[in-house]
């Protein structure tokens, strides 16, 4: 058996070949999380592997690299732009288990996921990690990783949110439990307690059944119940929900759409007390400007403002119209939503994925996220936009698909940052069903949402459903730590226009080599150091 150390920016197939490297160095700031693998490879029999590890004064987790099926190529990529040229179609690894043994087969690569959290009060200084990877039959092989402390503590990122959807329907499916119910709440409390793990600062609510991406099964939070013309309102699922993102760490609340997508054409569908009926109060063709909703929203929005009001919300809060609204239809249907906003709660501010830079030019959105193709534009233009990308675009953009390098997805901190984007927004948390249905898939079998070529593999979600919380993916780590990069830049006080970012220039045209990486994070450490 062969055994080396790697990166964490290196993607093992079970096809690839032994390398040699025995020792690896990395810089981290006090505070920070970093991690890196150790693989190995078979000979002519399977074999039954252990990793155990031994750290001084850090906290280290070790987790198996699993393996998902790429049975195609996701599309519009050239190939100078792909990992696993000459592995793909084929396995590609992913989800991360929490287990330390694992059974390989003959001439086989695997590998373990090593993640090492540096405490705010840990020795600055060089601190050894040793690995030891032991087969059941065979002589075991012991790797050392020497993790540099730095004097920095690394602060907590500030004033910019990173939001991503969240789909409670799908923890109902698999879990197989009821919307709200008991046996619900500690599932969901782990997703969220995940999200803040990964450097995100928002919980995306489910106040009403989100009206995207499909007809979902309810998961309303509000209590909603009718009497004639009037509405009565009961809000303490809502309140238990933000008290539980609230304990897990996530201060900032992401509620839904409050039209239906692409253009605002329709109300969006609300249930009597939580959806159990699965019959919505109006019928689903009603217009968004119609009088039925207009009384409904009327009613509803004051109560709302007083909720948020009472909880401390308004501050925290992030509200949506449409999503991804497009074309000259939908622009009007939108500037007769937003009007009607206006007149109902002008306190509320609205922001949505849309790429249309009109929507901006005449107010119509107060925080526009544009693509992050297209985010130059409104940058050029003076708007202050957030960002945000699904499976598109392709090509040279950053992206966290199955095949994307994994250096070009730790990139997107350090493109956050200078591109001065003021938040992100992924669609794609834990989207676990067949595309735009309710039919549940297995997404350690399936994960295109069954639409590719038209949806990439990896772009519907980044965490798999365990037996009784999140599986995290090797790509959810790497974004993770490219926020960490951003929370670092932002510790040291760098200008967006620093010489030390000047290689990146959008999107699209910025370094993807992990050298550049590595470089950049070794002189910001230093220069932190030099004034500490």
């Amino acid at each position: 058996m062969q055994c080396w150390l790697s990166s964490s920016l290196v993607r093992h197939y079970p096809s690839s070949s032994a390398r040699r490297r025995q020792t690896l160095s990395i810089h981290a700031a006090r505070g920070e999380q970093v991690s890196f693998q150790c693989a190995f490879r078979t000979a002519d029999d399977p074999q039954e592997v252990t990793a155990v590890v031994e750290a001084e004064s850090l906290d280290v987790e070790v987790r198996r690299v699993g393996y998902v099926p790429m049975p195609h190529l996701n599309v519009d990529t050239p190939v100078e732009e792909r990992d696993g040229v000459g592995h793909i179609p084929g396995y590609v690894p992913d989800p991360l288990f929490p287990e330390s043994a694992l059974e390989a087969g003959p001439h086989e690569t695997n590998a373990f996921w090593i993640t090492v959290r540096v405490p705010r009060e840990a020795k600055p200084g060089a601190h050894r990690v040793a690995l030891t990877l032991s087969p059941k039959d065979g002589e075991a092989c012991t790797m050392t990783a020497t993790v540099r402390v730095h004097r920095t503590i690394s602060q907590p990122r500030q004033d910019f949110p990173v939001t991503h959807w969240f789909y409670a329907d799908a923890l109902c499916d698999w879990y197989k439990c009821e919307p709200f119910e008991a046996d619900f709440w500690p599932i969901v409390e782990r997703y969220l307690a995940d999200l803040a793990a990964h450097n995100l600062d928002v919980s995306h609510i489910p106040l009403f059944t989100p009206p995207t991406d499909g007809v979902k099964r309810p998961n309303q939070l509000l209590d909603v119940r009718r009497d004639g013309d009037r509405y009565v309102f009961e809000w303490s699922l809502a309140r238990k929900w933000v008290e539980t993102a609230r304990k897990q760490g996530l201060k900032c609340f992401e509620w839904p759409h409050l039209f239906t997508q692409w253009g605002a054409k329709h109300a969006i569908r609300v249930y009597e007390g939580h959806g159990g009926s699965e019959e919505p109060l109006w019928d689903r063709e009603t217009l968004g400007v119609s009088t039925t909703y207009h009384n409904f929203l009327a009613q509803f929005l004051p109560e709302f403002k007083r909720f948020l009001d009472a909880e401390g919300l308004m501050d925290v809060s992030f509200f949506h119209l449409s999503d991804e609204p497009h074309g000259e239809e939908a622009l009007q249907n939108y500037r007769a939503a937003r009007q009607m906003l206006r007149e109902l709660a002008p306190w509320m501010k609205v922001m949505d994925a849309l790429s249309d830079i009109t929507f901006a030019r005449e107010g119509l959105t107060d925080i526009p996220i544009p693509l992050i193709a297209r985010a130059p534009e409104f940058l050029q233009e003076g708007y202050p936009a957030w960002v945000y990308h699904w499976g598109g675009p392709k090509g040279r953009y950053a992206q966290r698909l199955l095949d994307t390098p994994l250096a070009k997805t730790r990139m997107f901190g350090w493109l956050f940052y200078r591109t001065r984007a003021r938040g992100f927004l992924q669609w794609g948390y834990n989207y676990w069903y067949k595309s735009q249905t309710r039919e549940l898939i297995d997404p350690f079998q399936i994960t295109d949402a069954l639409r590719w070529p038209d949806w990439s593999f990896g772009d519907p979600f980044v965490v798999y459903p365990g037996p009784d919380g999140p599986v995290d993916s090797l790509r959810w780590e790497i974004f993770a730590e490219s926020l960490q990069d951003y929370a670092l830049l932002q510790t040291a006080g760098v200008d967006p226009d620093d010489e030390l970012l000047a290689d990146i220039k959008d999107y699209a045209d910025f370094p993807r080599e992990e050298s550049w990486l590595r470089d950049r994070r070794r002189r910001l450490l230093a220069d932190l150091d030099k004034g500490s």
